[in-house]
């Protein structure tokens, strides 16, 4: 026991001593668990079993210290404890960063949430920040804390559990905001009868807000690979011929258009996609598709859409959604009066 709590002492003042060991460890972990998601999908779920223990830690947290403390005789002080939180948030968001910066559309809104990701992953290697401007203030460090546990669950729910975009979202939002009830509570007074429901209502409120802003969220899991616009599509072989950027409007009212894409999910991993034309910014159609994950490519699926509105000419988008409506990838095109297309790489 003796050697056991030398060894977690000198682990400890290790990680002191050098704060940005844990940041590097939990990117490269991040890093190596995007690219074994598909290769190697044990590795890639046994990095994210790792993460979610962490946090089943920090949960447990009192009643683990007093446990350790009875059966091996180590007394974890409380400013250890500190620094176990610090070091799992620094893993998470760190493990999770590399998901984000792959999947976020940077012209879209996805990249205020990367953007926020990124500025949470360098407050927690930041000691003078972490430590005086965070920490002391409770309700905001419950809010951080929560929105670390929100981001690795986005990454790790699809990897262990195989779920789907829509439901890992949604079980990272309910577990995100029950962490953050603690800091909830202390924005209302400590009596009246109506505190709980107002508490309640409050959470219900702030739930459906983050869910209406769930297009801002990047889907971790997924990867548009490959999108392309065509006129015609080889079925054996499933490829679009080539791609186009510029048509005219009675050639698209003729022939209609292909919108081929290419999602990578990992192994095992079933979802519903859609593909959303969008005219001048206004929804016109969207087409649902089932897909496959594992395979290295991307999961090939394409629509065919042949019936367009009367006025076709202008600027068109094919977004590739998830069923929760978040944004996999897009590409335009444009419509013109002329007969001519313009064809693109």
């Amino acid at each position: 026991m003796i050697k056991l709590k030398s060894f977690v002492v000198g682990l400890i003042e290790l990680l002191k001593r050098y704060p940005g060991l844990m940041a590097i460890f939990g990117f490269a972990s991040g890093v190596a668990s995007y690219f074994l998601v598909e290769g190697r999908a044990a590795f890639a779920q046994l990095f994210a079993v790792l993460m979610l223990i962490g946090w089943i830690w920090l949960i447990l947290e009192n009643w683990l210290r007093a446990g350790i403390a009875r059966r091996f005789g180590i007394d974890i002080p409380p400013g250890g404890m500190r620094y176990a939180t610090q070091m799992v948030q620094q893993e998470s968001l760190f493990f999770a960063l590399p998901f984000f910066l792959v999947v976020t559309s940077w012209d879209h809104g996805q990249a205020v949430f990367t953007g926020l990701l990124v500025i949470c992953a360098l407050i927690s290697v930041i000691d003078p920040i972490y430590y005086r401007l965070l920490a002391p203030r409770r309700s905001l460090f419950v809010i951080f804390h929560a929105f670390a546990l929100f981001a690795v669950l986005l990454v790790v729910l699809p990897l262990i559990l195989q779920l789907t975009t829509a439901q890992s979202l949604q079980l990272a939002l309910v577990v995100a905001l029950l962490f953050s009830l603690p800091s909830l509570g202390r924005l209302l007074p400590t009596d009246g009868w109506w505190r709980l429901p107002l508490l309640i209502l409050l959470l219900i409120a702030l739930a459906a807000g983050l869910w209406q802003a769930r297009s801002w969220v990047p889907p971790a899991a997924l990867r548009l690979t490959d999108m392309t616009l065509s006129q015609q599509l080889d079925r054996e072989q499933r490829k679009p011929e080539a791609s186009l950027v510029q048509i005219d409007a009675a050639t698209l009212k003729r022939d209609g258009l292909y919108a081929w894409s290419a999602v990578s999910a990992p192994r095992g991993l079933r979802e519903k996609i859609s593909h959303v034309w969008m005219h001048e910014g206004v929804v016109v159609d969207s087409i649902t598709l089932d897909i496959k994950g594992g395979r290295k490519s991307g999961y090939r699926a394409w629509t065919h859409k042949l019936s367009f509105p009367a006025d076709v000419v202008g600027r068109w988008q094919v977004r590739v959604t998830t069923e929760s409506g978040q944004l996999i990838g897009l590409t335009r095109f444009t419509v013109v009066e002329a007969r001519a297309h313009t064809r693109g790489t």
